[in-house]
């Protein structure tokens, strides 16, 4: 079986897995307002946001942007939808489960929301910016559980709001900068396809990237050549052509953050072994990038780049890479390749890392706990302790009678 983020898993890739249907192109945009209680509606402020496609910069729509009003309207819908003896209250758990994932199909099918038959309040959805409609959210009175997926900074001013209006029970998956341990001993094929795909799915857009390679030194020469060979040879274009591996990043601001921390690799003395350049010709495309000679103080080892770079270090012993592995504030994922299985479970211990993969990358399933120590947030998702996130303890007590039947 096929790892979900499409890494290679279990030491070998899956060549069973069906192709993925071909991308539609030139769809017309249907849906582009704020939907509360089961309605479509303009944003109350009248304000709309634009968005791109990042891949020629062309725009594709405008949106409804939502603020403090609208959210107040989301909740107040969402409050009635959960009332006692309301539809969704009335609903068997079953029933529940059945409609969530007939939402899951349609929404990565065409994003159709009004044909599922939830009850009006129970899902809403108001697009916006985080200073207003996000800010609304977090410092709501009513709005019990937040979970949120995005950068540490916001993580942050999220947990202060909820400590400022209600208390409310935040998780949070924030960022990584996740460590790829590659032992002397390891499957040099895997290990090196593995960090590959690893670092570069998404364009590096992903907050479980492999984004420090560590390399046992006996093999760092090969590994570097091979990881050099794989990066040439990485389709970037169109991501609407099926055979492109890489598309364009995801905007502007982004695309600038990656260029800067490239450049600050190359300043700081890290060699560039291939890529480190903007395709010129077009949107915001960047040559899949390797970085050797890497040393922890430089930018490109400590921060989180999200995008296609791969910076790549070398070590000596086990003590010293889990030493320098653990040496940031982060600790979302981390990864081991090895054919020792002692080795293999004495760094999973050691690593202060929320899910460590063994001779495998990305391979997440629905019944494994996902989540991070330190900075990468708190709580799980996925799993039986995704379960505890939403739900409370509720103690009763009964004094029985002292009659005798």
């Amino acid at each position: 079986m096929a790892a979900l983020n499409g890494a290679v898993e279990n030491g070998q890739p899956d060549r069973k897995v069906p192709p993925l249907p071909r991308p539609l192109r030139g769809l017309e945009v249907k849906y582009t307002k704020i939907f509360i209680n089961n309605e479509w509606h303009e944003s109350t402020s009248g304000k709309k946001f634009p968005t791109y496609n990042p891949s020629t910069l062309e725009k594709i729509c405008d949106i409804e942007e939502g603020d403090k009003p609208d959210v107040d309207n989301a909740v107040e819908a969402a409050k009635a939808a959960f009332q006692r003896g309301s539809p969704w209250r009335q609903m068997d758990a079953l029933s529940r489960g059945r409609l969530l994932h007939k939402l899951a199909d349609l929404l990565e099918r065409d994003r159709v929301i009004l044909a599922v038959g939830f009850p009006p309040g129970v899902v809403n959805i108001v697009p916006g910016y985080g200073p207003t409609a996000g800010a609304a959210i977090s410092t709501h009175h009513s709005i019990d559980k937040i979970a949120f997926t995005g950068s540490t900074k916001v993580g942050k001013l999220i947990k202060e709001a909820a400590s400022k209006s209600n208390l409310k029970r935040v998780t949070l998956e924030l960022g990584g900068k996740n460590p790829c341990i590659v032992c002397a001993d390891a499957d040099l094929d895997l290990a090196v396809e593995c960090a590959h795909q690893g670092v570069f799915f998404n364009q590096g857009q992903c907050c479980t990237a492999a984004s420090r390679v560590f390399v046992e030194e006996q093999i760092y020469p090969e590994f570097v050549k091979r990881s050099v060979e794989y990066a040439k040879k990485r389709l970037v274009g169109d991501p609407f052509d099926a055979r492109t591996e890489q598309g364009p990043q995801i905007d502007q601001n982004q695309f600038d953050k990656i260029l800067e921390l490239i450049e600050s690799g190359k300043k700081e003395g890290a060699k560039l072994e291939c890529g480190g350049l903007a395709i010129e010709d077009r949107g915001l495309f960047i040559k899949p990038t390797v970085f050797s000679e890497v040393t922890d103080n430089m930018r490109i080892a400590k921060e989180e780049i999200f995008g296609p770079v791969q910076p790549i270090m070398k070590f000596k012993s086990i003590e010293e890479v889990i030493r320098r592995a653990n040496s940031t504030e982060y600790g979302l994922t981390a990864a081991v390749f090895t054919k020792n299985l002692d080795r293999a479970l004495t760094l999973a211990s050691a690593l202060q890392s929320g899910t460590v993969w063994i001779n495998c990358y990305n391979a997440l399933y629905a019944q494994a706990p996902f989540g991070g120590f330190k900075m990468s947030g708190n709580g799980r998702e996925l799993g039986e302790y995704a379960l505890a996130e939403y739900t409370e303890v509720k103690t009763v007590t009964i004094k029985l009678s002292q009659k005798s039947p």
